[in-house]
């Protein structure tokens, strides 16, 4: 298989899940703050920590209001994680390789990111905002029904899990970081009536709260979402449940040996902290997600280059020929 075409079908992939992990934030973000009152100081600017943008968001826009931070996230083409954007990518790395992928997936991929720009070409306003998140969401979620019941189980389809799993990984421990440190105690009381709901609306953010209800059996506490988050083998969205997919998708491939490493490595810091403790120690619970993230940066660098260097190294060879 050419390193060109895994590198695409991988980053059409993690485009996908960016999308609709980005969609689903967004409409979570909106009910929750109907449920809070208006004194809270949770708002919209914490959905652009969550990217990591701040500096690019304030370039372009003034304040973190609904409606700026709604145009940033769903049609800015200027910011790269944008569903616009994200779609735009996915589309592009799957153009590119239709020979390799069912026409099915191209066609729904393709449908929607029109969809998606004209909506944004007529303005995103909060009375069409749910359905066009929802259209997102759903759009996204039967690409992934059509991978499962269409595509071979190929190298081809051993990129795009590998692609999905860490896109989908990051995306958690994104949420995780920035929604706990509003979550987690603080001096004041303030927010402690609505504790429970907020920890809701991070289970809900990543589609758990059903299977919260189902596997954990307790009431919503911030150290057993946490640890669900986390730990849990069998919730599709934990990380560990994430790392677990991955290492069966590599164990398919050739020279596994360097990114298993990287995932291997991940699971065990996943395994070594008390989250119980952590989830009552902002600090250190931020310090515990950075070096998941780095985790994740290193198992990306793995892979890239093992499958997908030799694309580059032909690239510059081409060039020192000519």
């Amino acid at each position: 298989m050419l390193s060109r075409v895994a590198e695409n079908v991988y980053w059409m992939a993690r485009y996908l899940e960016r999308a609709e992990d980005t969609a689903r934030l967004l409409s979570v973000n909106s009910h929750l703050l109907l449920d809070l009152p208006r004194a809270t100081k949770l708002g919209w600017a914490e959905i652009i920590a969550i990217t990591g943008n701040d500096e690019l968001f304030d370039e372009f826009y003034p304040t973190r209001d609904e409606a700026s931070v709604l145009s940033f996230m769903c049609g800015d083409r200027r910011y790269p994680g944008s569903i616009l954007s994200s779609l735009a990518a996915a589309r592009e790395n799957l153009r590119t390789t239709r020979d390799v992928i069912p026409r099915e997936i191209w066609e729904e991929v393709n449908q929607l990111y029109l969809s998606v720009k004209e909506q944004v070409g007529s303005g995103i306003t909060p009375r069409r905002r749910d359905a066009f998140l929802g259209r997102v969401i759903r759009s996204c979620q039967t690409v992934n029904g059509l991978i499962e019941g269409t595509l071979s189980f190929t190298p081809v389809r051993s990129f795009l899990m590998l692609g999905r799993q860490l896109e989908r990984a990051d995306m958690t421990t994104r949420i995780i970081d920035v929604r706990s440190a509003n979550l987690l105690p603080r001096s004041g009381e303030d927010l402690k009536p609505f504790e429970t709901l907020q920890w809701m609306s991070v289970l809900k953010s990543l589609t758990g709260y059903q299977m919260y209800r189902q596997h954990v059996r307790l009431r919503i506490r911030g150290p057993d979402v946490l640890s669900f988050l986390l730990q849990d083998r069998l919730f599709p969205r934990s990380v560990a449940c994430c790392m677990d997919r991955l290492a069966e998708a590599l164990q398919t491939l050739p020279r596994h040996e360097l990114a298993l490493t990287e995932v291997e490595t991940c699971r065990q810091d996943l395994s070594k902290p008390d989250v119980t403790l952590l989830a009552v120690e902002p600090d250190r619970l931020h310090d515990f997600v950075d070096e998941i993230q780095i985790d994740f940066d290193e198992l990306h660098a793995a892979i890239s280059q093992t499958y997908f260097a030799q694309q580059e190294l032909n690239q510059s060879q081409s060039q020192s020929a000519s």
